[in-house]
């Protein structure tokens, strides 16, 4: 049987409390993967720990959101390659030529590009400047990426089957919640609607990490089932 597949977010920069959501989250009903965000990859012992992960077999994310001018996205690409890790994340929004010049360097590493963050509705789209609601905005972003040959794609699940249209690799999906609750997030689903929508990971951090870790991974196996 096929299982699903949880990159679970480890966004904080104390290295015990990610050591502890490593060990906790271990199970054999669900495909893991761990998400590393800039909170813990700008901290004091950040590198280094990521570093000896490469020893023990997971499926690590380092989510840079990568967005700037080509040479620079791809020379910072090139000076993490040590670090070994299986996706890496790049805004799509840093423009063609530079998705395509991160894809060059990028090796084994399967590169994503972020679409609209979650955090994101129309009212904030405007409010930056652009003219296009969330779902047409990410639609042009999906037919970037896949114009650069990205091999994955972050959106929200309630854009995956527009997405699924042009972009036929996998996709990933945050902004997850099992209940009302949205925290700093606009665009949200709870996790079995992600996966009816057609996503193939979900990225879920604080649903599972804040509290008892391990009970909030069997309420998620049980939503699931």
């Amino acid at each position: 049987m096929r299982k699903n597949k949880i990159f679970i977010a480890c966004d904080s920069n104390n290295i015990r409390k990610v050591k502890e959501i490593i060990k906790k989250t271990k199970n054999s009903k669900l495909k893991i993967g761990y998400k590393f965000g800039l909170e813990f990859l700008n901290s004091k012992n950040g590198r280094d720990f990521i570093s000896k992960l490469n020893n023990i077999n997971i499926i690590t994310f380092g989510d840079y959101k990568f967005s700037d001018i080509p040479n620079t996205c791809a020379s910072a690409i090139k000076a993490i390659k040590d670090l070994n890790f299986n996706y890496l994340s790049i805004h799509i929004n840093s423009g063609l030529e530079a998705l395509k010049a991160a894809k060059r360097v990028s090796g084994k590493t399967k590169l994503i590009g972020i679409t609209v963050l979650t955090s994101l509705d129309n009212k904030s789209l405007k409010q930056i400047g652009f003219n296009k609601n969330v779902k047409k905005l990410v639609l042009q972003q999906a037919k970037m990426a896949n114009k650069a040959k990205l091999d994955a794609i972050v959106c929200s699940a309630q854009e995956v089957n527009t997405v699924k249209k042009v972009f036929k690799k996998e996709i990933i999906t945050p902004g997850i919640r099992f209940n009302s609750k949205k925290s700093d997030q606009k665009r949200v689903v709870t996790p079995k609607q992600a996966y009816k929508n057609g996503s193939d990971w979900l990225v879920i951090g604080r649903p599972i990490t804040r509290g008892n870790i391990q009970n909030n991974l069997k309420n998620l196996i049980n939503h699931l089932s």
